[in-house]
């Protein structure tokens, strides 16, 4: 097959094909051995095939004599109100019933009642099983609907028979940890005021082991119009969960998503356990399975959405995310074309500005807005000879200003913002290239939105691998790139790269906002520079009660090249700004509210790293 003497290439390649596979095998045994080794000395700990989150579990899988200490407390907590499991029943495979239902008696919590609703399953061992169950503990309470009604109907049948102060929601294959109610309530005895809270959750597959951990943010409500996030462990007031009307038949598959939707109209008061508490059951016939197994759940998703801008008078288009189900986006209607005032500072690079300005004035679409470039005492004559080409090409439209003066980047962007008249400001990286016609449209239409402070764009290097999809913050780093060095097609984590989502903060090389946000803090403060500069006006932004946003199908490339800090007085200046920077936003670098804080630090791509403590 390999000819030596033909194609001696062949042979190396065939060479190097064999070691990439010795490597693997050696690596996979190691890992296995490791793994039940580990297995042995941690028999409490669940196994998982992926490797760091097991070494996850092994630091914070709660043992048994955590869950006696828990037990022992719950005499201490001032409110111990009822929790109602709600479980609507289909034919459920008889082993996964049962441990579903030793899932909830192995609760430390004990104030809880099981209620189950039989969609009238055909196998003869639901009945048998259901009734053993509710003959054994009195807090079991079963019913059977006469003829299938399916998901929504059955569900509102089990809510029917709750007695108490909240509900939690449970599939019929899935199995909830023995601390998740203790948790649940210990939260409502530090917010009594929950009307929402949900958790953390991973997947259980089919030999038993726990994969797919998905470490949630705080509450984010555009990444839930992206999709419903928060899912499991779910539980809510039951009083609000009956003025809303329970579960509306019609939306089967996403009944769960429109039920929040509606519920969220009603309160704020949402809170997040940053904790796994539920394990969903990985099998063919489960919505966790993937697209392929319910497919009309993405539909369902969609009319809900449709129908919660509908209740909200909100005028939008909802699509469908690629290859992502039941992810999607939000298209908000324009109300009015206002004035855009698109602020370049320009750096050395006369090719950059160049190609800048061209994707601007070739690509843009929207029909009112104003390119203004600010150079602050570069005195580059390829600069100066590619402005004044512009300014001839384009003298309605552009304008340039020169500073005498050398500025440090906050104080450059407030006197260009001063310049200038636009209802929205956008804030642009001169190595920026624009790469969709449409882009002013899609940052106009989600800052003209009261909620909505900042909003930025995905940026990609030249290699179409990612640069910016949204910033990070932490104690250690105070500033990273999520997904930085993906591909570009690549989905991130739990579909992040791909969808709307909310950030404390995203990349001031492309940054809209509205000009009477950034008047209401101040605009840039001018002890940062760079980075710190975007970063710490996003985070005013967010102080003041707006949200911050990273848009997917805003995309420009980067041409920008990494900032040379040899220099003895720029890297001291950067010290004394990052001191600054960490003593006013502490309370946030120590738990970024739109990240999931089990993240190992150095992880700036959402990966399976995960941090042992928290």
């Amino acid at each position: 097959m390999f000819d030596k003497v033909n194609n001696p290439r062949s042979e190396s390649l065939l060479r190097i094909y064999c070691r990439k596979i010795y490597w693997r095998i050696k690596h996979s045994i190691y890992d296995r051995a490791s793994v039940i080794l580990r297995k042995i000395l941690n028999p409490e700990v669940p196994i998982s095939d992926d490797l760091a989150y097991y070494n996850w579990l092994i630091q914070n899988h709660t043992r048994k004599a955590d869950l006696k200490k828990m037990a022992d407390s719950i005499d201490a907590f001032a409110y111990q109100p009822q929790i109602s499991i709600i479980v609507p029943v289909y034919d459920t495979p008889e082993d996964f019933l049962r441990e579903m239902i030793e899932s909830v008696l192995s609760q430390v919590y004990p104030y809880w009642e099981l209620c189950i609703c039989d969609d009238a399953s055909p196998s003869s061992h639901v009945k048998k099983i259901l009734s053993e169950y509710a003959a054994k503990d009195s807090r079991i309470k079963v019913i059977r609907n006469t003829a299938n009604k399916h998901i929504s109907h059955t569900s509102n049948s089990a809510i029917e028979i709750a007695s108490g102060e909240f509900i939690s929601l449970l599939d019929h294959d899935d199995l909830l940890t023995p601390d998740a109610l203790y948790e649940v309530v210990l939260l409502l005895n530090q917010h009594p005021e929950a009307d929402m809270i949900y958790s953390d959750e991973d997947k259980i597959l089919p030999d038993k082991s726990l994969n797919a951990a998905f470490f949630k943010p705080d509450w984010c409500p555009d990444k839930f119009l992206s999709n419903m996030y928060t899912c499991h462990l779910g539980t809510y007031r039951l009083s609000l969960v009956r003025e809303v009307g329970g579960f509306r038949p019609g939306y089967e598959g996403s009944q769960d998503y429109d039920l929040v939707l509606r519920f969220t109209e009603k309160t704020d008061k949402i809170f997040h356990i940053p904790k796994i508490l539920y394990h969903w059951r990985i099998h063919p016939d489960s919505t966790s399975g993937g697209s392929e197994a319910k497919p009309y759940a993405d539909d369902a998703g969609k009319l809900a959405l449709n129908d919660a801008l509908s209740r909200r008078e909100v005028d939008g288009t909802v699509t469908s995310v690629a290859s992502l189900p039941c992810c999607y986006t939000i298209r908000y209607k324009i109300t009015e074309y206002k004035l855009v005032s698109i602020i370049i500072s320009v750096s050395n690079s006369a090719s950059n500005l160049d190609r800048c300005l061209n994707s601007i004035f070739t690509q843009t679409l929207y029909p009112n807005y104003e390119v203004c470039v600010m150079e602050n005492g570069t005195n580059n004559l390829d600069i100066q000879q590619t402005v004044n080409r512009w300014l001839k090409k384009e003298p309605n439209r552009f304008k340039f200003y020169a500073l005498n003066a050398t500025l440090n980047s906050s104080e450059l962007n407030n006197y260009s913002v001063a310049q200038t008249s636009g209802n929205y400001i956008l804030f642009l990286n001169s190595a920026l290239q624009v790469i969709t016609p449409e882009w002013i449209e899609a940052l106009v239409e989600q800052v003209q939105r009261d909620s909505i402070g900042a909003a930025g764009a995905l940026l990609l290097n030249p290699d179409d691998t990612i640069y910016h999809a949204g910033i990070i913050i932490d104690r250690k780093e105070l500033v990273r790139y999520g997904h930085q060095q993906l591909p570009s097609t690549s989905g991130g984590y739990f579909g992040c790269v791909k969808t709307i989502n909310n950030y404390s903060a995203v990349s001031i090389d492309c940054l809209m906002c509205r000009r009477s946000v950034f008047d209401s803090v101040g605009g840039f403060s001018v002890e940062f520079s760079q980075d710190l500069s975007g970063v710490d006006i996003c985070l005013k932004i967010l102080e003041k009660g707006y949200k911050n946003i990273y848009l997917p199908h805003v995309i420009l490339y980067s041409y920008e090249s990494a900032r040379n800090l040899s220099n003895d007085l720029v890297a001291r200046k950067i010290h004394q700004e990052r001191s600054s920077f960490q003593k006013r936003w502490q309370h946030l670098l120590d738990r970024d509210p739109c990240y999931g804080n089990h993240f190992a630090l150095k992880d700036t791509y959402y990966g399976a790293v995960i941090k042992k403590e928290y």
